[in-house]
């Protein structure tokens, strides 16, 4: 298991006796990596643009480092919204009409 010290506005990470450092955004950015896979995996094509969802208490610096992490993980980010709105959005879709819209812009959360 790595060890993980926090320094100020870094992360490092000790594994297998090698040290690397990471920004929040970067930790960040390899999560979204990961949906983005799973995401194209389940579409069968390829995903670049997102909305991402965020909890509705983050502050402007936290909305814009998770949109940063969005663009370090290839993506482009469309909207950051809170996780109450889409929430609502999606509960909408459940009830209307069938449509392409889940399948075209997936929210990654």
């Amino acid at each position: 298991m790595p060890n993980l010290y926090r320094l100020p506005n870094l992360y490092r990470v000790e594994h297998k006796g090698e040290n690397k450092s990471f920004y929040p955004e970067e930790v960040s950015s390899m999560v979204l990596v990961k949906m983005k896979e799973i995401a194209e995996a389940y579409l069968g094509q390829k995903v670049s643009n997102a909305v991402i969802t965020v909890p509705a208490y983050f502050n402007d610096s936290q909305r814009q480092a998770t949109k940063d992490a969005g663009v370090i993980a290839g993506l482009n980010v469309l909207r950051i919204i809170n996780e109450p709105t889409a929430a609502a959005i999606a509960y909408g879709l459940d009830k209307g009409k069938s449509s392409e819209l889940p399948r075209k812009c997936p929210f990654i959360n």
